[in-house]
């Protein structure tokens, strides 16, 4: 008989997810572990894949979206230098995983997501006392009202970076996403400066690509 998912398999499968996949692979930041020690991942996914939640790959949630793999998601953060009082803005937040880890953090984040369904799923998993704005709007748009932020992160693979985003993040703010070049994705991360901000890439690494950022036709990043 099969055993039954439940919040001690769960504790498990997170403790295996932080020795296994993030210890070893260079996420040793102990806010970033703690907190994702602390979020419930499987909240965050629909509850046939409750089971799987904390393997080591993207897992659709549909609508053409997925939930990045735990590593990127530790990899992403760790780059992004969070601190308590940081004002985020997380692009694609889905179904919030990556937003509740952010407020474990300390962070104000402001958590833009396209797909009201998606954010539906997110507000139910997330304790009410998170501090998280959830923005229904274009993810390439971000959240222009509440902007400056102290950092941005972009929580999947894109191909451009709007002008639009950058304006959001305060002057030595950081960005960090995933950068798509043909059929490698690397996660990048920029500081701005002068009112630019360059990327440079820290880490090959597979990440679910987000809709509204397709680059145009001969556009080189």
């Amino acid at each position: 008989m099969a055993t039954k998912f439940s919040e001690f398999t769960a504790a498990d499968m997170r403790a295996a997810m932080i020795d296994s996949q993030l210890r070893t692979n260079d996420v040793i930041d102990a806010a970033v572990v703690g907190a994702m020690a602390a979020v419930p991942r499987e909240a965050h996914v629909p509850a046939h894949l409750a089971s799987v939640a904390y393997t080591d790959r993207a897992l659709a949630l549909g609508h053409g979206r997925a939930l990045n793999a735990p590593l990127v998601t530790g990899r992403m953060l760790v780059a992004a230098a969070i601190r308590p009082g940081m004002r985020v803005l997380l692009i694609g937040s889905a179904t919030g995983y990556t937003a509740a880890v952010l407020a474990r953090l300390g962070a104000e984040v402001h958590a833009v997501e396209d797909q009201a369904e998606l954010m539906a799923m997110a507000a139910a998993a997330t304790p009410a006392e998170a501090n998280i704005h959830w923005v229904n709007g274009p993810l390439n748009g971000g959240a222009p009202d509440a902007a400056p932020f102290d950092r941005i992160i972009i929580d999947g693979a894109i191909e451009t970076l709007p002008d639009a985003l950058t304006a959001q993040l305060a002057e030595g703010g950081r960005l960090v996403a995933a950068r798509r070049e043909g059929a490698v994705t690397r996660l990048v991360q920029g500081v701005k400066a002068g009112g630019a901000v360059p990327l440079r890439s820290f880490a090959d690494m597979d990440a679910a690509p987000l809709p509204g950022f397709a680059a145009a036709a001969g556009f080189t990043f």
